[in-house]
């Protein structure tokens, strides 16, 4: 999405440029000069080009410095094994739940006496009110004082809505993406090292949590839904 709004800004302000430029190279023909006016634009719209341009190369080295683009081919286990380590990198104690009794909680983490259950959920698609409910009761299951879930992804209406009402922290893949640049991502396990590291649980669709199965493409081997097409979940191999 916002590589499509850069995009679209330098669109905008290209023809201007280019327009500019031409107009004095016609006044130019004509009259051997070029006012101060049609220089004071060509300054402005090229200023305004480069700034766009250099906003847009910082962000693109951003994200490539967040490892977000690896993030998004891990599964469930190896993305809170990440966020276990950001989190003990900016000074919590973690603590995983089992996976089989988790009552709606991955990760608990504690730093001055405050207790944060976080549920992580690596998702294709947005998260929705669900995981809003389920860290809810974590909340009041583990006796924490704040609940938050994390996503590589964003969050429906509902969602947001249902967390604001009930206190609850969400992180989506912006955020995500400034917290792992903040604290160095550098310092700690990147993204990539974690896919290697850490073998996956099981291989589930990002989707409905389902089992998936091999598959050949025109692109090459890959994982699908077992329930496709009702589900059109996929993820790399």
């Amino acid at each position: 999405m916002a590589k499509k709004r850069y995009r679209k800004r330098n669109r905008q302000s290209d023809p201007l440029l280019i327009l500019s430029i031409l107009v004095a190279l016609l006044v130019f023909y004509y009259t051997s000069s070029i006012p101060l006016s049609i220089l004071v634009l060509i300054g402005v719209n090229g200023a305004k080009v480069a700034f766009t341009y250099s906003k847009r190369k910082r962000k693109e080295e951003g994200l490539k410095r967040s490892g977000i683009a690896e993030i998004d081919h891990m599964d469930g286990i190896q993305f809170e094994y990440f966020l276990a380590a950001l989190f003990k990198h900016v000074g919590y104690k973690v603590k995983t739940t089992q996976a089989n009794s988790d009552y709606g909680a991955d990760l608990l983490i504690v730093k001055d006496d405050e207790k944060i259950v976080v549920q992580a959920k690596r998702y294709l698609s947005k998260v929705g009110i669900k995981a809003v409910q389920e860290i809810v009761a974590a909340k009041s299951h583990y006796e924490a004082n704040n609940a938050w879930v994390v996503t590589n992804n964003f969050f429906t209406n509902p969602a947001i809505e249902l967390a604001r009402s009930n206190g609850v922290r969400l992180i989506d893949r912006k955020e995500l993406v400034d917290l792992i640049l903040r604290v160095n991502p550098g310092s700690i396990p990147n993204a990539a090292e974690v896919r290697v590291q850490v073998t996956p649980k099981k291989i589930h669709c990002p989707l409905c949590d389902s089992k998936m199965v091999e598959r050949e493409g025109k692109k090459g081997k890959f994982y699908g839904c077992s329930r496709y097409p009702s589900c059109r979940g996929t993820r790399s191999c």
